[in-house]
C-alpha cells in the first residue's frame, strides 16, 4: 500500500478500472452506517492491479478502499490481512507510527473490498530522506523487530531460524548460477560469504519482510505510518534494512543503523555485512524473475546490473562483503525492490534445516541445485522463505 500527501491524499498507486463512486458504493456495503461524502482516485497509473479511493464520510473520518484486479493482488491482500488482525491494539501500542486499521470488507465480483483507516503522512521517496528521517526509520523498524515473537507465532505465520535464512540464500545462489548469466566473480564472492559461520550468527526477529522507502508515510523527519504487511514473519533482521543501502547519500544507511542499534540496545555485529549480501542477492532473484517469467527485459535489466555490481566490488574479492564497501553502486535501485509484488513463481522456497545442515554446501554445488529450491515448493513446518522484491526495469 502506499498513500500521499497530508489530511487526504492525493495519489495512491493503483489503476483506477472502477470509480471513485463505485468504490464509495461498495465502501458503505462493506461499513455500515458508512455516509460517503467525498470519493477521489488514488493513483492514476494504468496497469495496475489494485483499484483504490480515498472517502470521506459525513462524521469526518478518512479511508481507503482497495479492490485488486489480479490474482497476485488478492493474494498479497490476504496476506495482509492477517497479518493487520495480528497486530492487535496492544502490539500497536508498542510501534512508534500508525499502521492501517481494518473497519470492514465486502465481496465484489469473485474477490473483495477491503476498507481501512487512512494513515496521515507523505510518502517517502528514497532520494529525500535526510538523515534525520534516516534515523526515524531505523527507530520505527527497530521497534517492530522488538515485537514479542508471539505476534507471529500465535497466527501461524512464516517462522525461519538463521539455518532457514542461510539455505534460502543457498537456494537462490545456486539457482542463479544454474542460469549461467551470473559473473564468475560474483559467485565467488557469494561463495564466501556463504561460507563465513559468522554471518549466520544472529537472532530472528519479528520483521517486516517487504520494507522499501515507498513503505514509510512521514511528517517531517518523523516517520508517522508504515503501510504493506504482507510478507510480516519472522527471520534475519537485516530483510527490513538492506533497500536503505540503496541511498545515493552514505549518511542515510550510517543515521539509520546507528538509530536501529541504539534503539534496539543489541548490537548486531554482522547486520550490516548480511543487508549487503540479502541487497545483491536481490539482483540474483531479478534475475531469477526474469528467467521463470522467460521476460528478456528483466533477464537483459538484471544482467546488466549483476556487471554493474560486479565493477563495483572487483577490488573486494578476497575479503567479501567488508564493512568498508557496503553500499553496492549498482543498487542504487534498490528503493524500488519492494514496490513490485513477486509473482508466484518466482517465490524461492526452502526445505527446514536439521542439526546436520549447519555447514554452508554451495561451494562446488552449481549444477545439483539446493535442496529444497523448488520455486514452487513451500517449506513446511511453519517457515517460508521470504519472496523476491525485484527492482522495476529501466528504461
Amino acid at each position: 500500500m502506499a498513500q500521499g500527501g497530508r489530511g487526504v491524499p492525493a495519489a495512491y498507486p493503483g489503476g483506477m478500472a472502477r470509480s471513485p463512486l463505485t468504490l464509495a458504493a461498495l465502501a458503505t456495503a462493506a461499513v455500515p452506517g458508512l455516509d460517503v461524502t467525498h470519493a477521489s482516485r488514488l493513483g492514476s497509473s494504468p496497469g495496475r492491479d489494485v483499484d483504490a479511493a480515498v472517502l470521506t464520510s459525513r462524521d469526518g473520518r478518512h479511508l481507503v478502499i482497495r479492490v485488486p484486479r489480479t490474482e497476485p493482488a488478492e493474494a498479497e491482500q490476504s496476506a495482509d490481512l492477517v497479518a493487520l488482525r495480528a497486530l492487535s491494539d496492544g502490539v500497536r501500542s508498542r510501534l512508534p507510527f500508525a499502521v492501517p486499521r481494518l473497519v470492514g470488507q465486502t465481496p465484489v465480483g469473485g474477490t473483495r473490498a477491503i476498507v481501512h483507516e487512512f494513515v496521515d503522512g507523505d510518502p517517502v521517496a528514497l532520494e529525500s530522506i535526510t538523515p534525520g528521517l534516516a534515523s526515524s526509520i531505523g527507530r520505527a523498524i527497530a521497534a517492530v523487530h522488538a515485537l514479542p515473537t508471539s505476534v507471529v507465532a500465535d497466527v501461524g505465520l512464516p517462522q525461519l531460524r538463521a539455518i532457514d535464512v542461510m539455505r534460502e540464500s543457498l537456494a537462490t545462489l545456486d539457482r542463479a548460477s544454474e542460469t549461467g548469466l551470473v559473473p564468475a566473480g560474483l559467485l565467488r564472492r557469494w561463495e564466501l560469504a556463504s561460507e563465513d559461520q559468522s554471518l549466520w550468527q544472529f537472532t530472528p526477529t519479528v520483521i517486516n519482510g517487504g520494507l522499501s522507502a515507498g513503505s514509510f508515510l512521514s511528517i517531517g523527519e518523523t516517520v508517522t505510518g508504515v503501510l504493506g504487511w504482507s510478507r510480516l514473519q519472522i527471520a534475519d533482521p537485516a530483510r527490513d534494512l538492506f533497500w536503505l543501502l540503496g541511498s545515493a547519500d552514505a549518511a542515510v544507511p550510517e543515521s539509520a543503523f546507528e538509530a536501529y542499534h541504539e534503539a534496539r540496545g543489541i548490537h548486531d555485529r554482522e547486520l550490516a555485512r548480511r543487508a549487503v549480501f540479502a541487497a545483491e542477492l536481490e539482483v540474483a532473484r531479478w534475475l531469477l524473475h526474469g528467467t521463470t517469467t522467460r521476460s528478456t527485459e528483466v533477464t537483459d535489466d538484471a544482467v546488466e546490473m549483476l556487471h554493474a555490481l560486479l565493477d563495483r566490488v572487483h577490488r573486494d574479492m578476497t575479503n567479501p562483503l567488508t564493512m568498508e564497501q557496503d553500499r553496492p553502486a549498482s543498487l542504487t535501485d534498490a528503493h524500488d525492490l519492494a514496490e513490485l509484488g513477486a509473482p508466484e513463481a518466482a517465490r524461492i522456497a526452502t526445505q527446514p534445516a536439521g542439526p546436520s545442515s549447519a555447514s554452508p554446501a554451495w561451494a562446488g554445488s552449481t549444477a545439483s541445485g539446493a535442496s529444497g529450491g523448488s520455486p514452487a515448493s513451500p517449506g513446511s513446518n511453519g517457515s517460508a522463505a521470504t519472496p523476491p522484491t525485484p527492482p522495476t526495469p529501466r528504461d
